[in-house]
């Protein structure tokens, strides 16, 4: 297989012997799989089998599409071997074979194998053949048969009907360890929102961006809580679906980051890139390699940056595309892949360079010419992409001790999101749409139409220049989602300006 960003193509290995000894590979491999024949020379010799002492041309075909990658070292390995009449023949031909060989003939573990899987379903394969540390992902897929090989020696066993040789498991290179990326480590229970001291406004505006999958902004002095808060979103969020787990656990299966013994992502994931992340670490990318990104590494979770003035303005303009759309399209000289990037964006940013601007506890040093120069290193466009503005103060030793062993744990307020969420489904049924954050402003305004009468705050804004049409689209759909959170069937007045106050704008 073939895979270009999460989307995989049917590759065809043909092989060819004769003439003088050699070795040709042709279809536009990359360097990784050119590098393939010494791999597989010392695989095949050091399995006990012989070696064709002939000229050797293997293609790869559609010979226009580039490949690149170490999974094609087993495949390599089969074609070379049927060719020379060790393997029966057509013994491989109705199956997908993915696999890095080892020197000694042992099979590591190769990132991928879950979107290729995928795309071989939909291909019409029913069979394939992966590495044993791959086995658990590669049966996520329903309607194939997955057969998993610890060595080459194994694999040349079975295709010619002798006894399976049994060999030692050892962990692969191959294979991410959880410490690497502890977005998806599934082990350890959320950070619990009832850490959470203060903060009763933040925290309701947490809860209705949860519920409604809506973006987040919060501008506050350090040490206030933001992100305390932004951390704790997930454990707000219900678990993913089947059809999202596939999605999400097939991202970071490109991006070589699925733990071995958790094969399916079953939580919504957390990024937090550091605001020093490139362009690139953010949307993804690379020379010739696309890798997921931040971005898609985020599908169906949380993107949190953290000090958001910080990063790079190019880098939070990046993000326009996939907040419209859901998905990132990356392109290069030499390849493109389209990456699905739905997540859910939180900001956090300080209100000034020294943190202090607004604050009950210090003071603040900087001139309103640089209070607002920082408040503008997030664009105008992408600011207005963001549904939700709370502002995040320090609390007060009376609201602290006011909420001293109160606090409302993630599980209950978990609870009321589900409920949300559910309203949402149901309403939604029949529709392109599952959550109040992506209904269209025409289906607003004609099918799901709020009472002239609840639309006063919103028409007020509007008139006051507070609002943007995009921005009275969305609050609409904040008036929705906190209707949902409140069990009625439609918004009300209050619902709406609920809405209103938790939209700030820079114009307000």
């Amino acid at each position: 297989m073939a895979l270009s960003g999460v989307h995989g193509t049917v590759v065809d290995i043909e092989a060819h012997l004769g003439g003088m000894p050699g070795f040709s590979l042709v279809g536009l491999p990359d360097a990784s799989l050119t590098e393939a024949r010494d791999r597989v020379r010392a695989a095949v010799l050091s399995s006990g089998v012989d070696w064709p002492l002939q000229r050797i041309t293997v293609s790869l075909s559609p010979a226009s599409l580039p490949k690149r990658g170490s999974h094609f070292d087993l495949g390599l390995a089969l074609a070379i071997l049927e060719a020379s009449e060790v393997v029966p023949p057509d013994s491989v031909r109705k199956a997908v074979i993915l696999g890095e060989l080892a020197l000694d003939g042992r099979l590591h573990s190769v990132p991928g194998v879950l979107p290729a899987v995928l795309a071989a379903v939909r291909a019409g394969y029913t069979q394939v053949l992966v590495p044993e540390g791959n086995t658990a992902e590669a049966q996520l897929v329903p309607g194939v048969s997955v057969v998993g090989a610890l060595s080459l020696r194994q694999v040349l066993a079975r295709l010619r009907g002798d006894p399976v040789p049994g060999e030692p498991f050892r962990a692969s290179p191959g294979v991410a360890d959880v410490a690497d990326n502890p977005a998806v480590d599934e082990s350890q229970d959320p950070p619990d929102l009832a850490d959470v001291a203060g903060q009763k406004t933040a925290k309701r505006v947490l809860e209705v961006a949860a519920a409604g999958h809506h973006h987040l902004s919060m501008v506050g002095p350090p040490g206030a809580g933001k992100t305390m808060l932004a951390r704790r979103l997930p454990g707000l969020l219900p678990d993913l679906d089947l059809t999202e787990s596939l999605e999400v656990t097939a991202i970071h299966s490109v991006a070589g980051l699925l733990p071995a013994d958790r094969p399916m992502l079953t939580r919504p994931p957390f990024a937090d890139p550091h605001h020093t992340a490139s362009a690139a670490a953010i949307v993804g990318g690379g020379s010739r390699y696309l890798r997921p990104g931040a971005a898609s590494r985020a599908h169906r979770g949380v993107l949190f940056l953290d000090e958001a003035p910080e990063f790079a303005s190019r880098v939070l303009d990046a993000l326009r595309q996939p907040l419209e759309h859901g998905e990132i399209v990356v392109s290069r000289a030499e390849a493109t892949a389209t990456f699905p990037a739905r997540f859910q964006l939180v900001l956090a940013a300080n209100p000034c360079s020294c943190g202090q601007h607004g604050s009950r506890t210090g003071m603040c040093t900087c001139p309103p010419a640089a209070i607002r120069r920082y408040e503008h290193r997030v664009s105008g466009p992408v600011r207005d992409r963001i549904d939700l503005h709370a502002s995040v103060a320090t609390p007060s030793l009376a609201e602290l001790e006011d909420e001293l062993g109160r606090n409302e744990a993630s599980a209950a307020v978990a609870e009321r999101v589900a409920a949300a969420r559910e309203r949402q489904r149901r309403r939604f049924q029949d529709t392109p749409w599952q959550l109040n954050s992506e209904v269209s402003g025409r289906a607003l305004r004609t099918q799901f139409r709020v009472p002239p009468a609840a639309l006063v705050p919103m028409s007020d804004a509007v008139r006051k220049g507070q609002l943007s049409p995009r921005g009275a689209d969305k609050v609409l759909r904040l008036a929705w989602t906190v209707a949902d959170l409140g069990g009625r069937g439609c918004p009300d007045i209050d619902d709406v300006a609920t809405a209103v106050s938790m939209r700030r704008t820079e114009r307000s």
